[in-house]
């Protein structure tokens, strides 16, 4: 059983810094947690971690792929699974930061994706031209035949969750809703949650995107517009997919920076909802009150000696 440490929260609630404190004390390496963080080339938009912030402390699963590729749960369980043994194995801590909730849940919960589920273009790109052709309520209702209980909590209109059940229906013949009850499990983790006042939540996410446009994001959406903008998987995240109207002559940049506020406003709540619904997590505000590092440090002690 190793033992793991999980740093989440949603965006801007100070997951980094904590990180680097606790690595540095713990004697820790970081796993990135993050689904946009991978991608080589995007820096300010996933508001990725520089060098200096990360005070000489190892980084894992960052600037690990090219924007046209895409990278799943799947991916994330396995090759998290991989950096745990290695870093436990050095005597280390491991150490899981981020806001992807079904990245987190899925390796804490052991579910199970079985042998076939890396990726295999060939099969998700037939289920995608399907929900072209027939829309993505045809392919939603494929689903649905299928494995009710996955599809009743799949929207419409999201055909990636929607491809991606029924590609492991396809190819190990088990209904991806029952996944979580098929527990392969070696890690021992303890989960901190990060929260605060939500105005001041909000406050934050509005200076950090204030922040990323003026270190340069429209810079980086030139350049990923460049290299398929829209087709490609890494620009389906918030801080990139808002720029298509821009780039189409419809929107100003004023507005953009506006609608990027408002999404990332939307999807902390939507994280905070994540953790609170679907993970044993143990809530800190670390932004309110100075002195929860302390009891962070202290809780961390009593975890690892149990």
């Amino acid at each position: 059983m190793y033992k793991v440490l999980i740093i989440a929260g949603p965006t801007a609630v100070g997951k980094t810094n904590l990180s680097i404190k606790l690595a540095k004390q713990f004697n820790g390496e970081i796993i990135s947690g993050d689904s946009m963080q991978i991608y080589r080339n995007l820096n300010i938009g996933t508001a990725k971690v520089t060098e200096k912030e990360k005070q000489g402390i190892k980084h894992h699963l960052i600037n690990i792929k090219n924007v046209e590729e895409t990278y799943s749960a799947s991916d994330f369980v396995s090759d998290a699974k991989k950096l745990i043994k290695e870093i436990s194995n050095k005597n280390k801590l491991p150490i899981i930061v981020g806001g992807t909730g079904f990245y987190l849940q899925s390796l804490v919960d052991g579910f199970n994706f079985g042998a076939g589920s890396s990726v295999d273009n060939s099969l998700r790109v037939l289920m995608h031209k399907k929900a072209v052709k027939n829309g993505k309520y045809a392919l939603w209702k494929e689903l649905d035949l299928i494995d009710h209980d996955a599809a009743i909590n799949i929207p419409v209109n999201n055909d990636r969750r929607i491809i991606r059940a029924l590609e492991f229906y396809k190819k190990t013949g088990k209904k991806f809703s029952a996944q979580s009850d098929n527990y392969d499990n070696e890690i021992d983790s303890y989960i901190i949650a990060l929260n605060t006042n939500r105005s001041l939540l909000y406050d934050r996410i509005n200076k950090r995107v204030d922040l990323m446009f003026d270190e340069g994001l429209l810079e980086e959406n030139k350049w990923l517009y460049q290299h398929g903008g829209l087709s490609l998987p890494a620009c389906k995240g918030i801080g990139y997919k808002e720029f298509n109207e821009y780039f189409n002559g419809n929107m100003l940049v004023s507005d953009v920076k506006d609608l990027i506020k408002k999404n990332s406003r939307h999807y902390a709540k939507r994280q905070l909802t994540w953790f609170r619904n679907k993970m044993d997590v143990t809530w800190y505000d670390i932004l309110s009150d100075n002195n929860q590092i302390d009891t962070i440090k202290k809780d961390i002690i009593k975890w690892k000696k149990s």
